[in-house]
């Protein structure tokens, strides 16, 4: 889980957690009208060149997510059925920017600055009964299993490539699904190993 994070020294990572939490969301807000693929485009190459400013790491980890290719395949496909080549390329651009501006966050920010910052716009809903440090660690971790999740369907269908000539069939996705499920509970046991569920029972 804390791979998530990838260590470093630049500009992203020195920021405050909370700055870039209201960054990405202020630019998902921006880039949800956006229709012209050209504009897109120069800034999908903005956040490539961000990736790549990370050192061979950061471009590793851009590279992990080609495994959201046959995703983006199939959207693209429905839109080509549904809209205009250049309504199905905008649609595809934005999606890929909001995952990849998502991930640089995630990547730049350590889970607790993250719990922290997350914890300070979820207070008012205590109110309400709903408890901010369960609130903010469930959102920091979906955050954190994204690239996680990712990086492990990659690595699994790399190594059936390897041992099969056929593409990966439904045999791949049980055993991935089988091994998220695996991870969600180590990651319940760490937690409970640490004491959190004590902590809340006392809260």
């Amino acid at each position: 889980m804390i791979g998530g994070y990838l260590p470093g020294r630049s500009l992203l990572h020195r920021l405050p957690a909370g700055a870039k939490l209201i960054g990405l969301a202020l630019l998902s807000v921006l880039l949800v009208p956006l229709d012209d693929p050209f504009v897109l485009a120069l800034a999908l190459a903005g956040v490539v060149l961000v990736y790549a400013g990370l050192g061979r790491a950061g471009v590793a980890r851009l590279f992990q997510w080609r495994a959201l290719l046959p995703v983006l395949v199939v959207i693209g496909a429905l839109q080509l059925w549904a809209t205009t080549p250049t309504v199905a390329a905008a649609s595809l651009l934005r999606i890929l920017l909001m995952v990849l501006l998502a991930d640089l966050v995630t990547l730049s920010t350590r889970l607790q600055d993250m719990m922290d910052a997350l914890m300070v716009a979820l207070r008012p809903f205590e109110r309400f009964g709903l408890d901010a440090r369960r609130l903010s660690l469930a959102v920091a971790l979906v955050l954190r299993f994204v690239p996680v999740l990712i990086a492990s369907w990659h690595g699994r269908a790399e190594a059936w490539r390897a041992r099969s000539p056929r593409r990966p069939g439904l045999a791949l996705v049980g055993a991935f699904f089988t091994g998220a499920l695996k991870g969600a509970d180590q990651v319940a046991e760490a937690l409970d190993a640490r004491g959190f569920s004590a902590r809340q029972r006392e809260d």
